[in-house]
Parts: structure tokens; C-alpha cells; sequence
């Protein structure tokens, strides 16, 4: 049996006078899967854009209870592409089973002459089934391609193969607990010439637990942003730096007061792989179970490529 968990998002729309909203429920997206042995949950119906952290944990709890049943053979997921990279990678974080997860929706509405909705739920079921995605950690199926939920990202507002992998040999890496019902709240800024440093501060007089920053090049930014950075760390916040870059790792490698050396030196925690919506998932789920600074760091270390 395959638990099909449907959640909103661009799989699930209509066109109205309004712009394209979910519509569809599971019953009207469950057929067009191969013929199988589906049961459907109607989990919720939104925009992957307008989701919740709370509406996040939602899923990934649903997920797990649908394998708590050792008949499920395995899990689909609708969702909007929005924020897919989050979700399924908030997924690959708690779920250790060995039973494929597999995370799918769509670049055009139902309605749409160019729907690819149904191809990518038929090809999410089929992945289900296919037993050397096995122990491969949450996978994305949409436009043809199956890929690891970690450290992807989207990469084209209308390609019908809309996302890529920063690198597509990343370890699984769990953090090990039960999905936790009380969440941290972390904040993520990208950065560029001329930002305020105050957006830290704003962070840390909000009691935010982590901020993630999408810095320039291989994590490199202003000085003024250093000093922000070393009164959070001594506050009490975790923080992590990254790139906006999309491709290759970050590399601490430049001084001169906002460097990525300099940053590590006031206590960031450098994200070599995950960019920063993937990064702020794992500090929150982090944070949210408990982990210190220590052991966030540990965990960013060892997302190492595999050889």
C-alpha cells in the first residue's frame, strides 16, 4: 500500500479570476497515479509559499505515522515547489526509515494545457515502488528526474524539471529524535553591499535561537556584519553562514574583517554545502530537538560529498 499525503501547492490548482489557488483534493489527484494500492490524506490544501513552520512539521509528522504501519510500503507527497527543497529536506531529517519518501507537485496548475502534475504523481508512485530507492533518504520526482531531497534547490520558475543539487552526493544525515511539537525560531538574510548590520541585531532583541546568512562568494561579507555576528554568538544565537552562490562548496579562504575566516572567528558555524533555506531547515530542526552549538557544528561538518 502507498499513503498519498496531499498538501496544496501548483499540483492542486485551478485557474480563477484570482490567479491560480488549490482546489483539487486527493481524490481528484489520486487516479491519475498508476493503478496501485493508494490511500489518500487530505492533509491540507495552501501554497507551498504561504506554508507555516508549524504546517512543515505537519507533514513530516504525517509521513512518519503513515510508516508506523509495516504494510505502507511507502510515502508521496504533493506539495508546491515553492518550498519544496524545505520541506522534503525537513523530511530527510527525521525520517530514518528505510521506506521511500518521495516529494512531488508542478510547474502549471491541473487546468493547465501544459499540467505536469499528473506525469510527476505517476512517476513519484513509481518510484515508491522501485526497490533500489530504498534507503535513499526523501526524494523529489518532478519534470522526468529523481533526486535526493538534500541539497537541492529550484532552479527555473517554469521548466518543467525544476530543480537541481548543489552537489547529488551528500551523506543522509538524521538528527535522530522524535518529530518535536514545540519548533526554535530561526532567521535567514541574504546579504550584499550596503546591508544594515541592524538586521542582526533585530534577530537577536526578537529572541530568535539561529540566524542563517546567505553571504557573498565562499561566505565573505562586510566587517560591520563580523561584529554583529560575535554579539549574537555571545547572546546565545547559533549562526550559520553560507552562500548565495548555488554552485560548489564554501570555503573559508578570505580575512580583511568580513571574510569567511573572519566570520568562523566570531563564532559562525560555516555551511560548505546547504544554501540557506536548506541550511535554516537543519539549524531549526537542530535547535528544535535540543542540539547546542557544538553539536550544530558537528552536523555541518559532516555534510562531506561522499566519494
Amino acid at each position: 500500500m502507498i499513503i498519498l499525503i496531499t498538501t496544496g501547492g501548483t499540483v492542486a490548482s485551478q485557474t480563477t479570476a484570482e490567479g491560480a489557488v488549490p482546489r483539487l483534493t486527493s481524490t481528484d489527484l489520486a487516479p491519475t497515479a498508476p493503478s496501485a494500492d493508494i490511500a489518500a490524506i487530505d492533509l491540507m490544501s495552501v501554497d507551498s509559499s504561504a506554508m507555516t513552520v508549524h504546517n512543515q512539521f505537519d507533514i513530516v509528522r504525517a509521513i512518519v505515522d503513515a510508516l508506523a504501519d509495516p504494510a505502507v510500503d511507502g510515502v508521496v507527497v504533493t506539495h508546491g515547489t515553492d518550498t519544496m527543497e524545505e520541506t522534503s529536506y525537513l523530511a530527510d531529517l527525521f525520517v530514518t526509515d528505510d521506506r521511500p519518501v518521495v516529494f512531488t507537485g508542478a510547474q502549471y496548475p491541473a487546468d493547465s494545457p501544459s499540467a505536469d502534475g499528473p506525469a510527476n504523481i505517476a512517476a513519484a508512485i513509481a518510484a515508491v515502488t522501485d526497490p533500489t530507492h530504498r534507503g535513499r533518504g526523501v526524494l523529489v520526482a518532478i519534470g522526468g528526474e529523481i533526486r535526493s531531497a538534500r541539497g537541492i534547490f529550484k532552479v527555473s520558475t517554469t521548466e518543467l524539471a525544476a530543480f537541481d543539487n548543489v552537489h547529488d552526493a551528500l551523506p543522509r544525515r538524521s538528527v535522530r529524535s522524535a518529530v518535536p511539537h514545540r519548533t526554535a525560531r530561526v532567521d535567514a538574510f541574504g546579504l550584499y553591499p550596503g546591508v544594515s548590520p541592524g538586521i542582526i541585531a533585530a534577530a537577536v532583541s526578537q529572541q530568535a535561537a539561529g540566524i542563517v546568512l546567505a553571504a557573498t562568494g565562499s561566505g565573505n561579507t562586510h566587517p560591520d556584519i563580523t561584529a554583529e555576528v560575535l554579539a549574537a554568538v555571545r547572546a546565545g544565537l547559533v549562526v550559520v553562514v553560507t552562500t548565495r552562490v548555488p554552485f560548489g562548496p564554501v570555503v573559508p579562504t578570505y580575512g580583511g574583517g568580513g571574510g569567511a575566516v573572519d566570520l568562523e572567528g566570531a563564532g559562525a558555524i560555516i555551511s560548505r554545502w546547504l544554501r540557506a533555506p536548506q541550511a535554516r531547515i537543519a539549524l531549526l530542526a537542530l535547535l528544535s530537538v535540543g542540539a547546542g552549538a557544538a553539536e550544530v557544528g558537528d552536523f555541518f561538518r559532516s555534510l562531506q560529498p561522499v566519494p
